[in-house]
């Protein structure tokens, strides 16, 4: 999807960044972005980083993940989801309130 265009964005939750000890990614950043079999696919470049809350994120950056129809409750749901399972093994829980790492990005090679 990063490679069609369809997906700009992606969101993570602060307290993963904080639990591993990584700093967040910050604008300017390159990235090489791998497919599920760990091979390289194409190169971003971070143009945005912001922290919402997870109820404060919006239809607009719910859009850049290019996920199911595009949609905030789409997001939402499928969000809720990946947090409810990802978090405890962290020793935190999704809550509504949960601060997010959203970040941009631009395909500058594929």
């Amino acid at each position: 999807m990063i490679v069609s265009g369809i997906k700009t964005g992606t969101c993570s939750s602060l307290w993963e960044w904080q639990a591993e000890g990584n700093p967040i990614p910050e604008v300017g950043l390159i990235s090489i972005t791998l497919n599920g079999a760990g091979e390289p696919i194409c190169i971003i470049e971070t143009t945005k980083v912001e922290i919402h809350n997870y109820n404060e994120v919006d239809e607009d950056f719910a859009r850049t993940e290019g996920e199911g129809d595009l949609s905030l409750r789409y997001w939402r749901e499928a969000h809720q989801i990946f947090f409810s399972r990802v978090l405890p093994k962290i020793g935190r829980e999704f809550s509504v309130e949960m601060p997010l790492v959203c970040e941009n990005f631009k395909l500058i090679y594929k």
